[in-house]
């Protein structure tokens, strides 16, 4: 299989490489290797690879920044595929992004275009592709708010999805429910608005960020999702976890919502980390934390 799939990613004019570590990949900063490690340049390329993948029964995932993903120290027998950035199509209002394209730099460019909508998304680490697929959202604003259709291939065949087909929700959409469709790119529509005061308010949340978030150290971002009715980050500092830690792993002693790698973590210690916290605030408060972050092995 090692030398028919160099073959393929070569006439696909798609780098692959062998062995990578999957620590290059995530902002965790952890995790084992990759057997094969795949960057198609633009759709087309992506969607020949995970047709090449499916038929030949080769075990695949698809990741963006791997700004919300937790690999295993053992790394990944398999496939891993970075999905491609490419450049961003503008139509009036109305712009589309690959699914690799940084959902902050999407921010930052509908910013210079005096168009709003996406402010609370500079400082979201990931992608267009996933945030799409969880509904990234922060300060009250979320992907729904402006998101007009998104394409997708499927293993039937590459499709594409109105608004409200997306059924999105906290953390959720039809995404969710059909974790083999990988989401190609996205189109959204946005609001003229006054740069400056667009500006001004990204600032204002970027500042919020680094005052409240362990952005100077590697992590995921919130660990877990928040409980309904409750805040995951205050359950587990009224549990008296901040700054608990398991090797290189810790509970933000900044917030508690955060488990951030402090050195030298392993997937490992982080695992470990999520289930104590898990099992001391169930055991507290009789509330189940829901990882917000997702784990490949």
């Amino acid at each position: 299989m090692v030398q028919s799939i160099f073959d393929f990613a070569a006439g696909q004019g798609i780098l692959l490489l062998c062995d990578e570590p999957m620590s290059r990949h995530t902002t965790f900063r952890v995790g084992g290797p990759a057997r094969f490690f795949a960057m198609p340049e633009d759709a087309t390329a992506l969607c020949a690879l995970l047709d090449y993948a499916q038929r030949e029964g080769i075990r695949y995932a698809v990741i963006g920044k791997g700004s919300n993903l937790l690999v295993d120290d053992g790394g990944f027998d398999g496939l891993v595929i970075r999905t491609p950035e490419g450049e961003l199509c503008w139509e009036g209002n109305t712009v589309t992004a690959l699914s690799g394209f940084s959902l902050a730099r999407l921010s930052a460019c509908a910013a210079e275009k005096s168009l709003a909508g996406l402010s609370f998304a500079q400082g979201i680490p990931g992608t267009v592709g996933g945030a799409v697929v969880m509904n990234a959202g922060a300060y009250g604003g979320e992907i729904a708010q402006t998101l007009l259709s998104s394409t997708c291939w499927t293993p039937e065949g590459v499709r594409t999805l109105t608004a409200e087909e997306h059924r999105l929700s906290y953390r959720h959409s039809t995404y969710s429910d059909h974790p083999q469709w990988v989401v190609l790119s996205a189109a959204f529509g946005l609001q003229p608005g006054d740069r400056q005061a667009i500006e001004e308010e990204m600032a204002d949340f970027a500042a919020r960020r680094r005052d409240k978030q362990p952005l100077e150290y590697p992590s995921a971002g919130s660990t877990f999702q928040r409980p309904a009715g409750h805040f995951a980050g205050k359950l587990i500092e009224d549990a008296g976890l901040k700054g608990f830690s398991v090797g290189g792993a810790q509970v933000s002693e900044k917030h508690a919502g955060f488990v951030i790698n402090r050195g030298g973590a392993s997937c490992a210690d982080v695992l470990s980390l999520m289930e104590q916290v898990t099992r001391i605030v169930e055991d507290r408060f009789g509330v189940t934390l829901t990882p917000e972050v997702k784990y490949l092995k």
